[in-house]
């Protein structure tokens, strides 16, 4: 069922229920008041008849005839009996008799007045106490005024009740219609966006109404699905590019061994520079895997106590071995005295490859002789490693693409490398809950501070 045709059943439903329940409110307090008018008008004409009656004798025939024409209006199939306390009928007035029953005959004498019903005949009796004694009179009639009026209102009612409805359903199709539009604006807008046109935004985005709540939040999905498109195709491009240029180096150099006969030690330069190009391809290929593996699940990974001085140590020696000319200098002045508070929770070989790439690229780009400076620290929560070069440095638009995989900055595309180290370290140190920040100054240096959630046990002390 469309929104529009529930949320119009939904709304003349609640106006039905609202206006049935009005229409019997007005029906029955319309009934009781003219039933309890129609009781009181016989207990008057059963009062009138008793006093006439029973005072006939004390009056002259000029004055019963006066009280007559006054007050003696019979009301439509009246029927009035005048018992004595003995139950015997004294007296009748009207066309037609009934008879009354023992138990209220009883329950008039005792209530002095009683009111019944039986099927369309009202009944009134009252005890009327004359000079002569008590006497029980019992007058009845039909409310056929009251019948015609009732009768007469169920058909207003049930009229009005009908038209009101079709005109509540009429106008809340085309409420409903009006309500909608926005967001059959929005649905027609977003059928225009495609992987070509996510530059598009929707254009009901700047209203206060939850349908502009709505494009706005669409709007936020949309400029993340523009950037994580843009940063893949960013990544293809790069990862083609830095696949390419092994492989052609590859091709060339085959080729151009395969173009006439050589020496031994000629095929030999040509195998060994084929197999640096495949240990190249080998090194692309496993950070390829490493950024798969740095996006898993934290809760699939085996996390262990470890120690985060520890783990810096062996990054820095397995650094020195790749980069002989570094000079690292650490600074051990802020560690603390407890050693615990320098356990953190993590993978081990996850951590130490993001430590190592942090630290390496530092080397890599810092001159001969120039040092890089270091320092570990352990805070109330966390722990911490601040790695600090002299080297090139970036610009501020490139520090926006710093963790794009395969990209790199044109000022140091000379040297080796393929752009994969800082965003491998960035993904395991979010896997593990921390936060890697980079300060860079063109021609100044760069400075990469890591954060790394200390071990649950210790963030109590």
């Amino acid at each position: 069922m469309k929104i529009r045709t529930r949320l119009t059943l939904q709304f003349t439903s609640i106006f039905a229920i609202i206006l049935v329940l009005f229409s019997l409110t007005v029906y029955f307090y319309t009934a009781i008041t003219r039933s309890i008018s129609f009781y009181d008008s016989l207990a008057n004409r059963a009062n009138i008849v008793a006093h006439v009656f029973l005072d006939a004798d004390k009056v002259s025939e000029a004055t019963y005839r006066r009280i007559l024409q006054k007050y003696y209006q019979t009301l439509p199939y009246e029927i009035v009996q005048v018992y004595n306390l003995q139950g015997k009928v004294v007296f009748r007035e009207g066309e037609g008799t009934f008879n009354l029953s023992p138990v209220i005959f009883d329950k008039i004498k005792q209530n002095r007045l009683q009111e019944w019903k039986e099927g369309r005949r009202h009944f009134t009796g009252l005890v009327y106490k004359d000079v002569s004694g008590e006497y029980v009179v019992v007058a009845s009639s039909i409310d056929v005024i009251t019948l015609e009026k009732l009768g007469d209102l169920r058909l207003i009612l049930v009229t009005c009740f009908l038209g009101s409805m079709l005109v509540v359903f009429v106008g809340g199709w085309f409420f409903a219609k009006q309500a909608l539009r926005p967001i059959l604006k929005v649905v027609q807008e977003v059928e225009k966006i495609n992987a070509s046109d996510l530059h598009l935004r929707l254009s009901q985005a700047d209203g206060k109404d939850e349908v502009s709540h709505l494009a706005l939040t669409f709007n936020y999905m949309l400029d993340r699905l523009e950037s994580a498109f843009d940063m893949q195709n960013t990544f293809i491009s790069n990862a083609s590019h830095e696949l390419r240029t092994p492989l052609t180096a590859i091709i060339g150099e085959l080729e151009v061994a395969l173009m006439k006969p050589r020496e031994s030690y000629e095929y030999k330069q040509v195998l060994q520079s084929v197999l640096d190009e495949a240990r190249l391809l080998a090194r692309l290929s496993n950070g390829m895997l490493q950024i798969a593996h740095a996006s898993f699940d934290i809760s699939k990974i085996k996390l262990e106590p470890l120690r985060f001085d520890e783990l810096v140590f062996q990054a820095i020696e397995e650094a020195k071995k790749r980069q002989p000319h570094a000079l690292i200098d650490i600074n051990f002045e802020n560690l603390p005295d407890d050693e615990r508070r320098l356990n953190c929770r993590g993978n081990e070989s996850l951590l130490l490859i993001a430590l190592l790439n942090i630290i390496e690229n530092a080397c890599k780009f810092s001159g001969r002789g120039q040092s890089i400076k270091g320092s570990i620290s352990a805070h109330r929560n966390f722990v911490q490693l601040q790695i600090k070069d002299e080297g090139r440095g970036m610009s501020p638009d490139d520090l926006k693409k710093v963790f794009v995989p395969f990209w790199r900055a044109d000022n140091v595309r000379d040297i080796s490398g393929h752009g994969i180290g800082l965003p491998l370290a960035e993904r395991i140190v979010k896997l593990h809950k921390g936060t890697i920040q980079i300060n860079s100054k063109l021609g100044v240096g760069t400075e990469v501070v890591v954060t790394i959630p200390a071990a649950e046990i210790l963030i109590s002390f």
